[in-house]
């Protein structure tokens, strides 16, 4: 049996009468015609079975994929889980979509982010780190090939574009809340940093070193505040709400047991709240709690949390017009922007309350 020959780009130009650059410009660069031959070109295609330019040969001829790899620290599952994950790439997907480009999500590993093998061969234009450890592999990886980067929250590398938030402010703010309702004994539950395999009790002088900017940064700011203050830290063993029972149950169970919680995420807190129901504990007769982000389900958990606001929308906006003005520099020498903070506040809802 004889294999139909597959319709090539000239057979169309053939069919339809004009120029292969037309035809090309038809699927690669469709400003250039009008629409009524566009159209015509791509009715005739359809008719001859040509499926449009091999993607392989177009990136290879044009050396741009247009793909935007972005590295994570966490599961695939946890970029449409986490609340403030989603948000922060939902927001960064409606800048860079509207230009033609494809998300490429490279979930991290055991080091933290993407192994670097996987870097090194993703098939994209521009890395957007999103909250990668300090001295990820997959960083190196990234300057190995040369590839534009943006950095959202962390890490904090030099000459590098970047928008995060004013997490030591933000954490302050909370902080200082608290004490204001007359609370002395605090627990503080750090995000997962991976000190401790499977989370834990931490010293402040170990969760001060945790390879995170973020958690060393709201750790300051709380520690800003509570200075003489009874304070027990606890890290949790995963950024959800359900791997952090675990710690949560820790926290509570601690004796004296504190008044206070802070907590570093929206889900920590969560997941402090659970806690307490289970254990029978008053929120906010009994313990306070405070969270991070001011995610969706801060406003209606019960009872609502008190939380630090900072704009997720926002910095997934700015990542996006960060990454689509690298990628417009194109050859030219590039000129980083500078770091851009987006700023917090304290939202007080029905989860705190006088100790």
């Amino acid at each position: 049996m004889t294999r139909r020959r597959r319709p090539t780009l000239d057979d169309v130009a053939g069919a339809v009468g004009v120029s292969r650059a037309t035809v090309s410009n038809a699927y690669n660069r469709p400003d250039q015609l009008s629409a009524r031959l566009r159209d015509e070109v791509l009715r005739v295609a359809a008719e001859l079975g040509y499926p449009g330019p091999d993607p392989t040969a177009r990136s290879l001829a044009t050396s741009r994929t247009g793909a935007v790899a972005v590295l994570l620290d966490t599961s695939l599952s946890m970029a449409f889980s986490d609340p403030a994950l989603y948000l922060t790439l939902d927001a960064l997907t409606r800048v860079i979509d509207p230009r033609g480009h494809a998300l490429l999500l490279l979930p991290g590993g055991e080091h933290g982010g993407p192994p670097a093998d996987r870097v090194l061969t993703a098939q994209a234009d521009i890395a957007i780190v999103y909250s990668l450890p300090d001295g990820a592999p997959s960083l190196d990886a990234v300057r190995t090939r040369g590839l534009p980067l943006v950095v959202i929250d962390q890490p904090l590398l030099p000459g590098t574009a970047r928008v995060g938030c004013a997490d030591r402010r933000g954490a302050a703010l909370a902080a200082r809340h608290l004490l204001d309702l007359g609370h002395r004994r605090f627990g503080i539950f750090a995000a997962c940093s991976h000190l401790r395999p499977g989370g834990g009790g931490l010293s402040v002088a170990e969760a001060a070193a945790a390879p995170f900017h973020d958690v060393r940064e709201r750790l300051g700011g709380y520690l800003d505040e509570l200075g003489s203050c009874e304070v027990v830290v606890e890290e949790a063993a995963g950024l959800s709400a359900e791997s952090a029972m675990a710690g949560a149950f820790a926290l509570l169970g601690a004796s004296p047991r504190p008044t206070a919680v802070l907590c570093m995420s929206d889900q920590l807190a969560l997941a402090v709240l659970a806690a307490a129901r289970e254990l029978g504990i008053s929120v906010p007769g009994e313990l306070s709690v405070a969270g991070f982000d001011d995610s969706p389900p801060a406003s209606w958990s019960s009872p609502p949390l008190t939380t630090v606001r900072q704009d997720l929308a926002a910095k997934g906006r700015i990542a996006g017009e960060l990454a689509l003005g690298l990628l417009d520099d194109g050859a030219a020498p590039v000129k980083v922007p500078a770091p851009v903070e987006v700023p917090v506040s304290l939202v007080v809802r029905g989860s705190t309350g006088p100790a």
